[in-house]
């Protein structure tokens, strides 16, 4: 085969490599702005806003602000949660907390099992009812903040692949150009020389 040939052969080949790399980053970075822009606007509706700066002053167990909080939640004091970084942290370090206070550790399944048992009517079981329903209701929004966190993540992914494509598609087109180039210089009537040890290997098999 001639050289010439076979500089050009490699190089469309790399040429439509670079297509499907460009194709692919373009693609990435559409799921990467679907998916950041409808956790964005999700989270926007909820209209949830992290305690203000003030409120991380004098955190106390039982309270609103706990000492754990600091360091976590109080990075983004004031701030509307918009973010699924921002969701991960409310549902995990703000959330979570007080659902164990005051579920005292447990969960939705066993406070609700434990009220069940209760005679129907009474001031114990409408004291645990309260505390089912509280427990329910933040579990059902912690659920789904983490959701919102997850496809958050996704979204991350996807910009760091499209990234990655079209940095690998830019290198790939140096390389065609360069492989183009040396075609175009090279004579027609050069051959593809193949060295010694490799014609020997190909005559034996």
């Amino acid at each position: 085969m001639q050289r010439k040939v076979f500089d050009m052969i490699a190089s469309a080949g790399g040429a439509v490599m670079v297509v499907v790399l460009v194709v692919a980053g373009v693609l990435l970075m559409w799921g990467y702005s679907f998916a950041n822009s409808n956790v964005h606007n999700q989270l926007a509706e909820q209209q949830i806003v992290f305690p203000p700066a003030s409120a991380f002053a004098h955190p106390k167990a039982g309270t609103e602000i706990t000492p754990s909080m600091i360091g976590t939640v109080s990075k983004y004091a004031g701030q509307p949660l918009v973010t699924g970084q921002q969701a991960e942290v409310y549902a995990n370090d703000f959330i979570a907390v007080h659902l164990k206070e005051i579920g005292g550790g447990l969960t939705y399944a066993q406070l609700s099992a434990k009220a069940m048992a209760l005679p129907k009517g009474s001031p114990a079981y409408t004291a645990a009812e309260a505390q089912v329903q509280s427990v329910f209701q933040g579990t059902t929004l912690r659920g789904l903040l983490l959701e919102a966190y997850a496809f958050g993540t996704f979204a991350t992914i996807a910009l760091i692949a499209a990234i990655a494509a079209f940095a690998l598609a830019a290198l790939m087109a140096v390389l065609v150009a360069i492989g183009f180039l040396h075609g175009r210089r090279t004579p027609a009537e050069k051959e593809l020389t193949v060295h010694a040890p490799i014609r020997a290997t190909l005559a034996t098999t």
